[in-house]
């Protein structure tokens, strides 16, 4: 019988619920976090609760959300996969800066593995800047490459692609295998449809992210008025509604509280039958 509440990442199985360091930094995901040992509790109550796919990155705080993990978590249970992500870093105003160069990646994985306190990445994504809401067509090639490099070295194991277009990915897979791709994609934001399908076929998983991002006021209500009906919130049903849509997406919900926290790993039980589904589906046809 398939689990369902698995899949893989790289030659890891992990479970469909995540869990995204993100949030565990300050406000604009700069600076330290409000409540330290609020997230180091966090982080320890989603490890607890079986969560076993960290997703971070080391341009969070900057530093903050690395250092964060390997407080509460090391030494590392054997079955956590955690996963980054280069491209940027950040300035002394909180800026967003693209760091592409092959120097800059090579500098950020190392950043993540020493404030981390590992030798090895389990995963990396290329994060690609794109132009503010989503990918552009620009060449992936020097950035893979870059990547496929400290893989050979034995500094990274599998690496992912973030941001990026369906020829995007095919471009990256000419250069190494890709475990994963993390987009934006929710009930309303569709235009990974066909992406996700062809993934799910080569057993390669999909990482959605903004669950609620892009909504217009009328969706919205009708998120709400499903929620409702289904007694639970519609960020817990835009997750749900995500969870079936398709078997190879893997979710990373972030929060730096105790109670979100637990409202986020019960979506695994909430279940959608068919004609909640195909109410959410026609939330993203409505203007």
């Amino acid at each position: 019988m398939t689990d369902i509440t698995t899949y893989p990442l790289g030659d890891r199985a992990v479970r469909r619920i995540g869990y995204g360091a993100m949030q565990l930094a300050g406000p604009g995901v700069f600076g330290p976090p409000r409540d330290h040992d609020a997230a180091l509790a966090v982080l320890r109550a989603a490890v607890a609760a079986g969560v076993n796919h960290i997703d971070t990155s080391d341009f969070y705080g900057p530093h903050v959300t690395n250092r964060l993990i390997r407080e509460a978590l090391a030494p590392y249970p054997d079955d956590l996969v955690l996963v980054t992500k280069l491209g940027a870093r950040r300035g002394d105003d909180a800026s967003w800066i693209p760091a592409q160069s092959a120097d800059d990646l090579r500098r950020g994985l190392e950043d993540n593995l020493r404030h981390l306190g590992l030798d090895a990445m389990e995963v990396v994504n290329m994060r690609f800047m794109g132009d503010g809401h989503g990918p552009t067509d620009e060449p992936v090639e020097p950035q893979m490459r870059a990547l496929a490099e400290m893989q050979r070295e034995g500094l990274i194991r599998h690496i992912g692609i973030s941001t990026v277009t369906a020829a995007q990915v095919a471009a990256a897979q000419q250069i190494c295998p890709i475990v994963c791709v993390q987009n934006q994609y929710n009930i309303v934001h569709r235009g990974d449809d066909t992406l996700i399908d062809s993934l799910a076929e080569q057993g390669i998983a999909y990482v959605p992210y903004f669950p609620l991002g892009g909504f217009s006021p009328l969706q919205s209500d009708r998120l709400q008025a499903v929620a409702t009906r289904l007694a639970a919130s519609p960020m817990q049903v835009a997750q749900a509604w995500l969870l079936r849509r398709s078997p190879n997406i893997l979710l990373i919900p972030g929060t730096s509280s105790l109670a979100h926290l637990e409202q986020n790993l019960a979506v695994a039980s909430l279940v959608l039958d068919d004609n909640a589904m195909a109410e959410l589906n026609a939330i993203g046809r409505v203007a």
